[in-house]
């Protein structure tokens, strides 16, 4: 499993968590909202777990751009400076 794969994983286990869901359905590209019905409350909570589990601050100005897996991946690894 490459790098990559192995923090979008644990993102989709955050996510899944948070959104009450079984991580294989959360799909990488599904909008979060349109979806899965998430509200600004779990958007926070994904926030927050993901802050504290790679100790990374991440402004909640971009939670309007982390409505997917995918995307959260992409918001994450720029403030995180990961090269996946």
């Amino acid at each position: 499993m490459s790098e990559r794969d192995t923090h979008v994983a644990e993102l989709r286990e955050i996510v899944a968590e948070v959104l009450e869901l079984e991580p294989e359905e959360v799909a990488d590209t599904a909008d979060f909202v349109e979806e899965y019905e998430a509200d600004s409350l779990r958007a926070i909570e994904i926030l927050a777990r993901i802050e504290k589990k790679y100790k990374v601050e991440i402004p909640q100005a971009e939670l309007n751009e982390m409505r997917s897996l995918k995307a959260v991946h992409e918001v994450v690894a720029r403030h995180a400076g990961w090269q996946d």
